[in-house]
């Protein structure tokens, strides 16, 4: 392995290795590999600490946090140095491990969160017919969600509460996600297995399968995952925790391309 007091960020080819979420489309940036090199020394010197530890050497990485901060390229530059220098890295796509495919899990978001603001309206005292059919104009209008409507109509606040308690019993839960199944590929790569079943998620319900991937000469498994740090699950060694502005959240997700009603709170 190279020096890690020479190491120098490599140029990259025009294609490098991504995740393995089916449709992903990952462009890589500047802003990726200028993050990416400041990170990756960092990141060596926490490897070569947890390879120490481990009897096996295998090394769990998380690269986590909101949608949109590039978590994507990122972790492709990461993988991609760390294979340039001889630690075999490979990027297991979080994407991959929701309970309901996208289309199936906004729906989802958005019936608890419109319940829960209905219910919240019954509970507070503050639910008419009247109120309902301005809520359902709104709802109709796709504008439901937005705390703004407090101004105009006070009661509102009920509506938006309710919505938002509904959704903390759902969002980045085990209701939502299959933290069970990403647990046992962690446990797999760790005891060592030269071959690991993993699932594969695209955008439709005719797009899940499981592929046969070979570990045998993986160092690394790089998890690129919005809840790559929860503590619904456990085995990562070494958590990296990105940050962005909202503004440049929605930048990276409209680059990428990721489907229709992007700038939804309720799209995943």
């Amino acid at each position: 392995m190279q020096d890690l007091k020479n190491w120098k960020p490599p140029v990259l080819p025009e294609e490098i290795e991504q995740a393995d979420v089916p449709g992903s489309k990952v462009v890589i940036t500047e802003y990726h590999i200028d993050r990416a090199g400041r990170i990756f020394p960092y990141l060596l010197e926490e490897i070569e600490k947890v390879k120490s530890k481990n009897d096996n050497g295998k090394v769990v990485v998380s690269v986590s946090g909101c949608s949109g901060v590039g978590k994507s390229g990122i972790s492709a530059v990461l993988s991609y140095y760390l294979n340039d220098i001889g630690i075999g890295s490979y990027i297991l796509g979080g994407d991959n491990y929701p309970r309901r495919i996208p289309e199936y899990n906004d729906a989802e978001r958005l019936h608890l969160f419109r319940e829960g603001g209905l219910k919240g309206l019954v509970k507070d005292g503050e639910y008419t017919k009247e109120r309902f059919d301005i809520v359902h104009k709104l709802q109709e209008d796709g504008n439901d969600a937005d705390p703004e409507n407090i101004k105009k109509y006070p009661w509102y606040e009920s509506y938006i509460n309710g919505g938002r308690n509904a959704l903390k019993e759902y969002l980045g839960t085990a209701n939502e996600l299959a933290f069970k199944e990403v647990e046992d590929v962690v446990k797999q790569f760790k005891s060592g297995a030269d071959k690991i079943w993993l699932k594969r998620m695209g955008r439709s319900n005719t797009q899940i399968w499981y592929d046969d991937v070979n570990f045998k000469d993986i160092g690394v498994l790089l998890i690129e995952w919005t809840h790559g740090n929860s503590d619904y699950f456990e085995g990562v060694d070494i958590p990296i925790l990105l940050h962005s502005t909202p503004q440049e959240t929605l930048k990276y997700r409209l680059l990428r391309n990721r489907d229709c009603g992007i700038d939804s709170p309720f799209t995943a």
